[in-house]
């Protein structure tokens, strides 16, 4: 069986986590490489902030930080939705199920193919979650160290 076909199987749930995946998968690498940016610069971006009095910095360095993280709370909605589609997209399969089940009697292959098409929305949406919520949970964790590496060059400065 071939990708194509699990999708085909799977059903329009299955395109919608391929979708999901894409935009995800591509906002993890620009963030990725957003905050390689960050890191190398670090000094460049400490400067900005001495200009400021005290007051100014810490807004400015919020202001900073939300920048930088633009982006990461769609990475953790994709890996929080996509079990829960992948789960509906099961839902919807057995009930299915469980319709033909009725119209064509007692036949158990009616039932035993639209379980199997219902398991595989589940698995696409484990598959899509998993290296979203790994990705979301270390760049934050990038983000909270730069927050940190520059707190701590501000306050030896002044």
């Amino acid at each position: 069986m071939t990708i194509l076909n699990y999708f085909e199987k799977g059903g329009v749930i299955m395109y919608i986590l391929l979708g999901l995946s894409i935009i995800g998968l591509t906002t993890v690498v620009w963030k990725w490489i957003t905050l390689i940016h960050v890191k190398k610069n670090l000094l460049l971006y400490v400067e900005k902030f001495i200009n400021f009095s005290k007051n100014s910095k810490k807004s400015e360095l919020e202001l900073f930080i939300f920048s930088i993280e633009r982006g990461l709370n769609s990475i953790k909605t994709i890996a929080t939705v996509s079990p829960l589609l992948g789960l509906l997209g099961t839902v919807l399969g057995i009930f299915d199920s469980f319709e033909k089940l009725s119209l064509q009697g007692n036949d158990p292959s009616f039932f035993a193919g639209g379980i199997s098409t219902a398991l595989l929305t589940t698995i696409g949406g484990l598959i899509v979650a998993i290296p979203h919520l790994i990705g979301y949970n270390y760049l934050i964790r990038k983000v909270d160290f730069i927050e940190k590496k520059i707190e701590r060059e501000i306050l030896d400065i002044e």
